[in-house]
């Protein structure tokens, strides 16, 4: 009999449909019963491992309904005994208010090295996976999105660095980084099989999109960059096993039954007596449209009742051969605009890992930095650029100086309702990668009649160095922001189209954004993960000595929850 590896996984769910994910350890039949809908999908096969991903249609609108999982007619989830309420669909209703939480960069509870997550406060998914457990189902969110990092490809923990040595040599590059598809499955398996991580991720739609940890840091910076990592005889495998498996396990998910049917990419692999023939070339393929060939599609849209999410993809779909530089390609900023130019929603909510609007002062660094590397630089100072480049991340958007501004003004166009269509309520853009949280609000010099966000939300488990949170704070000082305009312009960085403040942030510590929408009315809500109140147990917390095992989610010393910010993103007036 085969049994469940990692999941269920409810990934979307729609106002009568749903898409559950799973990976089993054995070819079997998958059956997923939730009341009276049923589906059934056979696992496909890739390089030994297995997978399926079942849809559920008939649902009713606005439901929550307990589901099972059954591999080869035998039931397989919920666990038995389990501490934790059944798994259930909880249907989209279009007139009941819509609340969906996202984050990024998270490592899993295991120390990266021995003591290395001192201090540390707990995985905020898992203080919300506990309270989840005690809530009733209504008051649960409608939909979780991870931007970012949801793994480490180049920050290994114990467990994962065991299984790297016992097949291949650590001192040889790429060392204790994963090296190829086999190695990353094991990142999916610590990442997603802690129990109260399983179920929350088998109970809330998730949808996902990477950034660079989820294939290697700095992941598609510039062209010398790639030209680097090509010119090692390790990167190949590795960039084709990390987008094997993002394929896999974070990308079939994100799409909607009837994007499922249509690809063609998912037929050929069903098909395929092992899928790793289908997607190898696949792979290559979509690394490489940075150098300026076609590419894959990674961003993707959903509809949730009067909310449009646009997911885009701020990693892979890069140009950067040729002196090109640009976030996304031609073709793919094309796809962005028609999925936001027709109309007929209240909120519109623009997901990218890396954020548009960044603290004033960091913004123009990295616009000018830009220039320091375009064609036509003297050497030293092209070589100064990317080094700084490299040495501070300075790769958001505002390092793709026409990119930011092509957005920009696609948001202009739509706030001011120049598409023809009344302007949503918000236009909100949310991120993470920077590990801190903040929220941003764009002022136009035309104005619009839709307020526009920036919400950045990060990380959901992770750290971040004393020195940067000083950094994040002098980035939105006036006076570094007056300084390095001065720089910019005289380098011949143009002046910024818009003009943005922060009514708040910046907040550090392990967070999640709850964003709530009610009709035309929106705001968001920033909660932070606090050590249980002894500090005797949970994972990592400051007074925490030794490691012990993770409370279920009734016992009183569970890690809990925060509240750090509350924002009102509608008001009488635009911003």
């Amino acid at each position: 009999m085969a049994n469940l590896l990692i999941g269920p996984l409810l990934r979307h769910v729609g106002q009568h449909d749903a898409t559950i994910w799973v990976e089993t350890d054995a070819p079997s039949a998958v059956e997923v019963r939730a009341g009276p809908a049923t589906g059934s999908e056979r696992t496909f096969h890739v390089a030994g491992h297995h997978y399926a991903i079942v849809v559920l249609d008939g649902l009713e609108s606005g439901s929550a309904t307990p589901y099972e999982v059954w591999l080869d007619g035998e039931r397989v989830w919920p666990m038995d005994p389990s501490e934790y309420p059944p798994s259930r669909i909880r249907t989209i209703d279009p007139d009941r208010p819509l609340a969906l939480v996202f984050g990024s960069c998270r490592e899993p509870g295991e120390s990266r090295t021995p003591g290395s997550q001192r201090g540390i406060d707990p995985d905020v998914l898992e203080a919300w996976s506990a309270r989840m457990a005690r809530q009733p189902d209504d008051e649960w969110p409608d939909a979780l999105l991870l931007v970012g990092d949801q793994i480490y490809a180049d920050d290994t923990s114990p467990v994962v660095r065991e299984f790297i040595a016992g097949r291949r040599d650590p001192k040889v590059d790429p060392r204790w980084e994963v090296a190829d598809f086999e190695e990353y499955t094991r990142l999916y398996l610590e990442s997603w099989t802690e129990p109260s991580i399983r179920w929350i991720l088998s109970t809330l739609p998730t949808s996902m999109i990477f950034d660079d940890h989820d294939i290697r840091d700095d992941w598609n910076t510039s062209h010398s960059w790639r030209v680097e990592m090509k010119a090692t005889d390790w990167w190949e495998e590795r960039i084709v096993g990390g987008l094997m498996s993002y394929w896999i396990y974070q990308h079939l998910g994100n799409l909607a039954p009837a994007d499922l049917a249509a690809n063609e990419t998912y037929r050929a692999v069903r098909a395929a007596p092992d899928g790793e023939l289908i997607l190898r070339p696949f792979a290559v393929h979509a690394d490489a449209e940075a150098d300026g060939a076609k590419g894959t599609l990674w961003s993707y849209r959903r509809d949730l009742g009067g909310v449009r999410l646009i997911v885009i993809d701020s990693r892979c779909g890069r140009i950067l051969a040729d002196g090109a530089r640009s976030m996304v390609s031609e073709a793919e900023f094309s796809w962005i605009e028609r999925q936001v130019e027709d109309g007929g929603y209240d909120h519109l909510v623009v997901a990218t890992s890396l954020p548009w609007l960044l603290p004033r002062a960091l913004h123009e660094v990295e616009s000018w930095d830009e220039v320091l590397t375009a064609p036509g630089r003297p050497r030293l100072v092209a070589r100064f650029g990317e080094w700084l480049r490299r040495s501070a991340d300075l790769e958001h958007w505002a390092a793709f100086r026409a990119s930011f501004d092509r957005l920009t003004r696609l948001f202009g166009r739509i706030g001011r309702g120049e598409h023809g269509a009344t302007p949503p309520a918000t236009i909100c853009v949310l991120s993470g990668d920077v590990h801190h949280a903040y929220v941003a609000v764009a002022d136009y010099p035309e104005p619009t009649a839709s307020h526009i966000y920036q919400v950045t939300c990060s990380p959901i488990h992770n750290s971040i160095p004393r020195a940067m949170k000083v950094v994040f704070h002098f980035g939105w000082s006036k006076t570094f922001e007056v300084v390095m305009k001065a720089v910019s312009r005289r380098s011949g960085v143009p002046s910024l189209p818009i003009h943005w403040t922060h009514p708040s942030g910046p907040h550090f510590g392990n967070q999640l954004a709850l964003l709530t929408f009610n009709g035309r009315q929106a705001k968001v809500r920033l909660e932070r993960s606090v050590p249980p109140p002894d500090g005797a147990k949970g994972d990592g917390g400051a007074n925490e000595a030794e490691p012990t095992a993770r409370p279920g989610p009734f016992e009183p010393d569970a890690p809990g929850l925060e509240l750090v910010v509350e924002h009102n993103l509608t008001g009488s007036q635009p911003p």
